[in-house]
């Protein structure tokens, strides 16, 4: 079997077939073109096409010694809300779901209004059945957690830098437009509502009281927000990265 792996799933090869323009690879077994794919090192979530002679086909197809297969990279913007070949059962909106390993990337992606799951010390298991359940793209820097067969929808983050991480994400998906800034609590990811001021007083610290008069409450968590000096500045990333012209 020939295969030739395009643009940055290369770079996630194992060790040994890094460099190569092509792959020979011997069936030994009869195998699924998602496993020979993910046993050469690229998990599943990282492909946007197969193909075998020019053909398009399913991660569930059987490769054969005489295929000369293509793997193509996810192509942005990614549109996980339309059925495809290589996933027919489409997401119904734009959530995520969020490894450990890129713990702030949550914090941002609900800073910008994503509904976000992140919780810390969650079990691998635990973290793809939230996933699953609740149809969230799955962000992650564990290659062998994207390989796990539950997992339809979801990206492994390259950057090391939770902005760059941000951006990164936002590109793939083109989310660019649906930011809704400081809409959704950073702790919980419950969303916010107003409150009026006299709500609140007993929770607010002394110089709180007497500066702000505007505040913000989660609906799940309680926790109160009000527009410090801290906002402009989440505010002023945010504009970095995309669209926000509906700020809470």
């Amino acid at each position: 079997m020939i295969i030739n792996f395009w643009g940055n799933l290369k770079e996630l090869l194992r060790p040994q077939f890094r460099g190569l323009n092509r792959i020979e690879y011997e069936l030994r077994r009869e195998a699924s073109v998602k496993d020979i794919v993910e046993a050469l090192g690229v998990p599943h979530t990282e492909v946007g096409r197969l193909t075998v002679d020019g053909r398009d086909i399913s991660f569930s197809s059987i490769g054969s010694n005489n295929d000369r297969m293509d793997v193509y990279p996810l192509c942005p913007p990614v549109d996980v809300l339309t059925a495809t070949l290589l996933r027919p059962e489409p997401l119904p909106g734009i959530t995520f779901a969020v490894d450990v390993n890129v713990g702030k990337l949550a914090t941002l992606l609900r800073m910008a209004g994503f509904d976000t799951f992140y919780r810390n010390g969650i079990s691998d298991p635990e973290l793809i059945e939230v996933a699953v359940r609740e149809q969230r793209i799955l962000l992650s820097k564990d290659t062998d957690l994207l390989k796990r067969k539950a997992v339809v929808f979801g990206y492994l983050v390259r950057e090391i830098h939770p902005e760059k991480q941000l951006a990164e994400v936002v590109r793939l998906f083109g989310i660019q437009g649906q930011f809704k800034p400081l809409s959704r609590c950073l702790r919980c990811n419950g969303l916010l509502r107003a409150v009026e001021k006299e709500h609140v007083i007993d929770q607010l610290e002394p110089l709180t009281k007497k500066y702000y008069d505007s505040f913000r409450q989660c609906r799940r968590c309680n926790n109160i927000y009000w527009p410090g000096s801290h906002r402009d500045k989440m505010l002023a990333l945010l504009a970095r990265y995309g669209e926000c012209q509906d700020i809470a």
